[in-house]
């Protein structure tokens, strides 16, 4: 068996596979990489010297990196040239990246707001549209953006009423963005923006005065990608007001390191503050009350000792996600008034050893939970009490996604997808409790001639650790298939089962796909 690390897959799709049929005499023959010139650079870290030879390479506006480059590029893709089956998979890429895809609608007043692509589109266009069987009318075509493709819709944030939206613009890929704001009836933008930064619009006040937003202080021109970031601020921008009058909502001077998010609760009532400190999944919870001007910020959860998630409230009872005291997640309700772990009511608890409580969503007074088992979805249905309602299954082995909503909502979309499935998208009906295919893509591929499945190996400390394979059905595997093996090992992320043309035409040329 020949096991290739996936580096980049539609490189070792072309290599691998076009490696099993050697061609004499073709181009690539005897070629050899170029020489790499080395130099003698050398760091000490506590007294042990680490050699960086390289370290030239680092600056690519460099002509010698340049010159690199374009004596590798010349050995490589005379390579490539060679290989007789690459304009075949070329070919049958770009018929299985062909297809119409839509996102899941998201509802904001009267209208629905979606994504779709007619197949090979660069970005996505957004949509709106009042009824969901018709197709409505453009709100936002990224693709139009910039004639080279390098700007992109990095976000947005619609009013209560889904008549503004607050949308960021970001280009080439960078954390750093601009914040705009769009009339949603007329299509025209308000003189409403926030000037390119690291910021983002958290949320709108109900009433849709204004909208909440996180920024840092302003760096200098010209080192937005190598400054250090601190002293995060939640501001509030009235509608028409200049930025530079953004009140400041809450800061924290005394913890540079500190981020934040806020969300406003469902019945306006309190600003959610979040608290955060680089990756770490542990935060702090902080409100604010709306009702009461000049309020101050007081906490809710003022140890960072778990990671804390308000779905929803009634009242001073708040619904809270967490792992504290329960490292597989439950729900309780918290009362503000006594918000001590000792005080709170346990709605849904934790599941058994393998079971994760991946995420929850409150919807349609309904907590929609989903439940991770070896790296697979499944979403179970409580009522506000946490009496389990029902469960959604997926239609085979891949996995469960979506399920955001507001309170307020009647249905939910959601979407399943396989290594041989393309994205299908449902809508359940949150209140006859039934789910329908919305919309469902048309690709070239007939799922049914692949398999999926789930196997478990054992790591070198004992743990018992799932890894699906993706081939096709019946296959021999004997050892001697070209297999891809995928692992990501990062931030407690599982690699859920997804859909992917390279991964299909690997499969449809004889190869196994192995996730770990």
């Amino acid at each position: 068996m020949r096991i290739f690390v996936r580096p980049s897959l539609a490189f070792a799709l072309v290599c691998a596979l076009g490696a099993q049929t050697p061609v004499p005499g073709t181009a690539y023959a005897g070629l050899k990489p170029p020489p790499t010139r080395k130099l003698d650079v050398v760091d000490t870290y506590f007294g042990v010297n680490v050699p960086d030879p390289y370290r030239w390479l680092e600056d690519d506006h460099s002509l010698d990196t340049q010159a690199w480059v374009k004596a590798q590029n010349a050995v490589t893709f005379a390579y490539l040239a060679g290989i007789p089956e690459r304009d075949r998979i070329r070919e049958r890429l770009t018929r299985l990246w062909d297809y119409e895809k839509f996102g899941a609608p998201s509802k904001h007043g009267k209208s629905y707001v979606y994504s779709h692509n007619t197949g090979l589109q660069n970005q996505s266009v957004v949509y709106l549209t009042e009824k969901l069987e018709e197709k409505g009318r453009v709100l936002f075509d990224p693709n139009a953006l910039s004639k080279d493709g390098t700007v992109s819709l990095g976000g947005m944030r619609f009013s209560e009423d889904g008549g503004k939206v607050a949308y960021a613009l970001s280009k080439g890929g960078s954390d750093v963005s601009t914040w705009k704001v769009r009339d949603v009836a007329t299509g025209q933008d308000l003189s409403d923006t926030l000037p390119a930064g690291r910021l983002r619009v958290n949320d709108w006040a109900k009433d849709g005065s204004g909208f909440y937003y996180t920024d840092y202080p302003k760096v200098e021109a010209g080192k937005a990608l190598t400054a250090v970031y601190k002293n995060q601020r939640l501001f509030f921008h009235k509608l028409g007001d200049p930025v530079a009058q953004d009140a400041v909502v809450y800061e924290r001077p005394d913890q540079p390191d500190w981020g934040f998010g806020a969300s406003v609760s469902d019945d306006g009532r309190w600003l959610v503050i979040y608290q955060s400190q680089g990756t770490e999944r542990k935060n702090r919870i902080f409100l604010k009350d709306l009702s009461q001007a000049g309020s101050k910020v007081e906490p809710l959860f003022d140890k960072s000792d778990g990671a804390y998630t308000v779905l929803g409230n009634d009242g001073d009872t708040f619904y809270v996600h967490t792992d504290f005291g329960a490292p597989r997640h439950r729900v309780v309700a918290v009362d503000r008034k006594d918000p001590r772990p000792e005080a709170w009511k346990e709605l849904i608890s934790q599941g058994p050893d393998r079971d994760v409580m991946a995420g929850v969503n409150l919807l349609g007074n309904t907590f929609a939970v989903t439940w991770k088992v070896d790296a697979l979805n499944t979403v179970k249905l409580y009522d506000l009490k946490g009496k389990f309602q029902k469960e959604i299954k997926p239609e085979g082995l891949g996995n469960l996604s979506g399920f955001g909503g507001e309170r307020k909502d009647t249905e939910v979309f959601y979407t399943f997808t396989s290594y041989n499935q393309p994205p299908t998208l449902y809508r359940y009906d949150l209140k006859k409790g039934k789910s329908s295919v919305f919309r469902q893509p048309k690709v070239d591929i007939r799922p049914a001639d692949y398999e999926v499945r789930e196997v478990f190996y054992t790591s070198k400390d004992g743990t018992k650790v799932p890894m699906f394979l993706a081939h096709k059905k019946g296959l021999k595997l004997d050892g001697s298939n070209p297999t891809l093996l995928y692992g990501y090992g990062g931030f407690n992320i599982a690699m859920a089962p997804g859909y992917s043309p390279v991964n299909q035409v690997w499969m449809e040329m004889g190869g196994v796909y192995a996730v770990a």
